[in-house]
């Protein structure tokens, strides 16, 4: 089971902090983060690998948000910074049973519900 939290109104040039609780046995899988915006597909954001620490960003957002992962009480966190209009999207965390990280839907194999963050001008 994969849930998230987190989400909300922030401004532009702001910070948010979601975070994804994933149940069940986390050191075999990595997790992800992915966004969609109305009328877009769903857009890669974030990868890790809590195990051996790798991570991978999307361009878009590379130098501004930073995923990470506390094992100890197996929750993914995905910190937002210097937010822009443009972000706005439902966030979504997902979990794949491989290690390794991956960058497309179709890879990962469960899905939190989604959580809205909106990013005002």
């Amino acid at each position: 089971q994969v849930s998230e939290s987190g989400g909300g109104l922030a401004q532009a040039g702001g910070s948010l902090t979601l975070s994804c609780g994933v149940s069940g046995t986390f050191r075999a899988k990595s997790a992800g983060w992915f966004r969609q915006a109305p009328g877009k597909e769903r857009e890669f954001v974030a990868a890790i690998n809590p195990v051996a620490g790798n991570t991978y960003y999307s361009p878009s957002v590379k130098g501004r948000f930073t995923i990470s992962a506390d094992t100890s009480r197996i929750r993914v966190h995905l910190q937002m910074n210097s937010l822009k209009p443009e972000s706005t999207a439902v966030y979504s965390c997902a979990v794949r049973t491989m290690l390794t990280v991956a960058s497309t839907p179709p890879e990962y194999d469960y899905w939190g519900q989604g959580t809205q963050v909106t990013v005002s001008s």
